[in-house]
């Protein structure tokens, strides 16, 4: 593993978090015009995802302050400690939706038009961040003798690397969610993605190993909201598959 900060305190995380983004907007353009999206609604796209990410990562930290304040609410409320990504994920989508629904009367295009190409972009981007995290030492698993198990520095034993777990899962739906948007003209990759990431993070926060506390009951924060992903995802692809069939009749 390389050390996180390399040269004149730039560290790692930040490095990956970067080249995430930068991915995100390459394939938001490179899918755009191969799946003839208007270039200027692309260029809206582009400016609204960037607004979106700068307050996705205010109610990132938002969210685990919020957290960490449930936990141990005699210690107060302090924002900027830590961030958490489905916090970032909400947070940044409805500030996306609310600036497309005053915006969209001056375009061609609708969000329907890339809503099944926002999740490539999404899931690249937040398999670099993952990567990143696993040079930062945050975001581990609990300790294990598997031969998948690695020492980060500072601990005793070695522990799964579930950012490296998450980050080849997130890039394998990249994979997955370009061949059926470029391919197959897939329509749903946004629920898809709702549903399979909500599986995958419900599922690996057993065997995370830094203490976020409990939401509700024995779950953890990502838990819950991982269930209302899939719920939402559910809800969503049924949504699409009505207003599609209704646009194919006559």
């Amino acid at each position: 593993m390389l050390p996180d900060a390399l040269f004149l305190n730039v560290h790692m995380y930040g490095i990956m978090v970067a080249v995430g983004i930068l991915c995100a907007f390459g394939v938001l353009f490179f899918y755009g015009k191969k799946t003839s999206v208007d270039a200027k609604f692309l260029d809206f796209v582009f400016y609204d995802g960037l607004i979106s990410i700068a307050v996705g990562f205010g109610f990132a930290a938002l969210f685990q302050a919020t957290y960490n304040y449930i936990e141990n609410p005699s210690e107060g409320f302090h924002f900027g400690e830590g961030i958490t990504f489905i916090g970032g994920l909400i947070g940044g989508a409805v500030c996306f939706l609310v600036i497309y629904y005053f915006k969209r009367k001056k375009y061609n295009n609708s969000i329907s038009d890339v809503l099944s190409l926002l999740p490539c972009c999404i899931v690249v981007a937040h398999g670099f961040g993952r990567i990143g995290c696993f040079f930062a030492g945050c975001c581990y698993g609990r300790e294990t003798d598997c031969f998948l198990g690695l020492k980060f520095p500072g601990m005793p034993n070695p522990v799964h690397p579930t950012q490296l777990y998450e980050a080849a899962f997130l890039f394998v739906l990249f994979a997955l969610f370009s061949y059926l948007l470029l391919k197959k003209k897939y329509k749903y990759n946004m629920p898809l993605y709702l549903i399979l990431y909500g599986i995958f993070r419900f599922l690996v926060e057993f065997i995370r190993g830094d203490d976020r506390g409990n939401f509700i009951g024995i779950f953890s924060p990502s838990q819950f909201w991982s269930v209302l992903m899939i719920i939402g995802g559910v809800v969503l692809y049924v949504v699409l598959y009505k207003l599609m069939a209704e646009e194919m009749e006559p």
